[in-house]
């Protein structure tokens, strides 16, 4: 029942959401189409409601209380995947906020802040401007092809949410930077990843610049390289390996782990264990 009901999902809101598209864009379509469709939404709305309702109960008769029978019903339906991509959305507004209001996110009193959006703000300062660009381009030609307004509203309205995803992404990194407390060392990728160390297990930290990283997130056996615009400059070991959650929820098992920081010296300096006056020498090794 509950594959079923994942897989109606699916399948019907792409068709829901076409159809809209075409009602607004004024294209007539035969009321039998409509009645339809309007049926298998209803008829997958119940469905989804049934299953969640029978997993509400399980959570219940074992112990559950209400929240968290009804967050764990709700897990069972959605993949985590779609809860994470959805989690990236609703945390990159909170971004946007926290910009506005000129403050940080997760960052306690006396922590030192490290950040790390020098590499990736051009990029998507580069993409913001393109999206600005097309939505002003589409809007010009569909009202040259006199197209339907109902139809150049859609576009209008995605390519706005494309600007407005844009917006979120350089806030998620401007106000979410890696964060070193007494206690941990919080390694962060915007909204987008999230890896808290305890600082007990970190046995060395190094400077060490390498530009040829390939992708946002890699692994290399224990290895993991978290990398802006294909760059990394700080490696931490650590003394044995951490759990760390990736963007779509894979897991991995981390003991070394490179990424990128504005200033790889204040890292090394921060992460030092105290009384320890080590020089990092030309090489980016502690001398």
């Amino acid at each position: 029942m509950l594959k079923i009901a994942r897989a109606a999902l699916f399948a019907v809101l792409p068709a829901e959401v076409a159809l809209a598209v075409l009602l607004v864009s004024g294209v007539a379509l035969p009321r039998p189409v409509v009645t339809t469709a309007e049926l298998a939404v209803l008829a997958v709305l119940l469905l989804e409601a049934s299953v969640l309702w029978r997993g509400y109960r399980a959570l219940r008769r074992g112990g559950a209380r209400r929240p968290t029978a009804l967050r764990g019903a709700y897990a069972q339906i959605v993949p985590e995947q779609v809860r994470r991509i959805m989690g990236f959305e609703a945390a990159g507004m909170v971004s946007l906020a926290l910009w506005v209001g000129r403050r940080r996110h997760g960052v306690p009193p006396g922590a030192v802040t490290l950040p790390y959006h020098r590499e990736l703000t051009g990029l998507m300062c580069g993409f913001l401007f393109a999206c600005v660009v097309e939505l002003a381009a589409v809007e010009v030609l569909l009202r040259a092809l006199d197209a339907p307004a109902g139809l150049r509203g859609v576009l209008l309205a995605l390519d706005a949410y494309g600007i407005l995803v844009a917006l979120a992404v350089i806030a998620g990194y401007l106000t979410r930077p890696h964060v070193v407390t007494a206690d941990e060392l919080r390694v962060r990728y915007g909204a987008f990843f999230d890896l808290r160390i305890p600082r007990s297990l970190v046995v060395e930290v190094r400077h060490r610049r390498n530009y040829n990283e390939t992708g946002m997130i890699t692994m290399d056996g224990d290895c993991m390289a978290l990398a802006a615009n294909s760059q990394t400059n700080v490696i931490v070991e650590l003394a044995e390996t951490v759990v760390a959650v990736r963007p779509l929820g894979r897991r991995e098992q981390v003991r070394v782990l490179r990424f990128f920081v504005d200033d790889p010296s204040a890292a090394v300096e921060a992460l030092r264990p105290s009384g320890d006056s080590a020089a990092v020498g030309p090489a980016g090794r502690a001398a």
